[in-house]
């Protein structure tokens, strides 16, 4: 699958960190994928601090500016809206034509504080690609004409382990933040730990500084489930597969959320999910069939559904294989195509 003009280029405008405190973006992956079907691919910024990191990119798109055809920028809510308006204002300096991708769950409540700014942005845009069913019902007023493109792994590289019999050991592995709710993980093993005394929980992300990962501590000792919580910092993203593996049941606890990898991961090792149900996760997930969605978004809920999975093989059985099926639907294979249609289109658009 090569660009229909030849070997074309593309600049992907991301958080590019690596570090205790990065999460791989998904635009690194996305780079992989661009190269091996026949795109040149610029990547732009890996350098820390989000002014300093607004700043180089802006900088890398003017002097780089007749070495890409097209660009890529990622979109998320917050301070980092900032930072990809200034990159959206380079690249129309720079007459280069670009593709927007929206990413994270809180994007649907920025855009109602500051509607005009996420349209403006919106319609600037040859294509405003979206990740899940979620954001492209929430982000529709700002801009009609979204195509949605799901998140994509390597599904292969994930080993799958059909569990039949889950045993009490669960993960978690979200970075450490408060929109990611880690405290509940803590709450939810403690009320599990009454019934089933082997319970163990790995948490593992990296730590955001914002009193998340202090606070699970606490809470974790203050409920007497210290002993039971064993908490990681990041783990590379090739031993993703081999962590997960190690339990038979994955906590999904945030407050908000879009279309997490973390989720198709483990989906695709094989665990039973538990999950709140905010955001794009009703979208991803079906209850029941691949993931128990916690109604009240409470350890009390989270905790009935983990009994569930462990009291039930046939359910236990079923989520994981259902999880695997849904898993294979977000494969590179289905989804690299789509990327390469919209930004040879847009490409085209710039009279690349």
């Amino acid at each position: 699958m090569t660009p229909a003009s030849g070997r074309a280029a593309v600049l992907l405008a991301a958080s590019f960190l690596t570090g205790e405190r990065a999460t791989r973006s998904y635009s690194a992956d996305l780079a992989v994928k661009l190269r091996g079907a026949g795109w040149k691919v610029l990547m732009t910024s890996s350098v820390p601090g989000r002014a300093l990191r607004a700043l180089d990119i802006a900088r890398t798109i003017w002097r780089r500016r007749h070495d890409f055809d097209v660009a890529h920028v990622e979109v998320y809510s917050g301070a980092a809206f900032l930072w990809a308006e200034l990159a959206c204002l380079a690249l129309r300096w720079a007459a280069k034509p670009y593709i927007l991708s929206l990413r994270g769950g809180n994007l649907p409540g920025f855009a109602q504080r500051y509607p005009r700014r996420v349209k403006r942005m919106l319609r600037s845009a040859q294509a405003v690609i979206v990740p899940s069913g979620y954001l492209h019902e929430q982000m529709r007023p700002y801009r009609q004409d979204l195509t949605l493109v799901p998140n994509s792994l390597d599904v292969q590289a994930y080993p799958f382990r059909p569990r039949a019999q889950a045993k009490a050991s669960l993960i978690w592995m979200r970075a450490f933040h408060g929109i990611y709710n880690p405290t509940l993980a803590a709450r939810t093993l403690a009320l599990l730990e009454r019934e089933f005394p082997d319970v163990r929980l790995q948490m593992i992300g990296p730590d955001m500084r914002d009193g998340s990962l202090g606070a699970t501590a606490r809470i974790s000792a203050e409920m007497g489930v210290a002993h039971r919580v064993h908490i990681h910092g990041p783990v590379p993203k090739g031993e993703v597969g081999q962590w997960l593996n190690r339990a038979d049941i994955f906590l999904n606890t945030p407050t908000v959320d879009n279309t997490p990898v973390t989720v198709l991961e483990a989906l695709a090792c094989g665990l039973c999910v538990v999950s709140t149900n905010v955001g794009g996760l009703r979208h991803l997930l079906r209850h029941e069939y691949d993931a128990l969605l916690a109604p009240g978004g409470d350890a009390e809920s989270i905790a009935a559904a983990v009994r569930r999975v462990l009291l039930e093989p046939p359910l236990a059985q079923q989520l994981s294989r259902n999880g695997r099926k849904t898993a294979e639907q977000f494969a590179w294979s289905r989804t690299l195509p789509m990327w390469d249609q919209v930004l040879r289109t847009a490409a085209r658009a710039g009279g690349a």
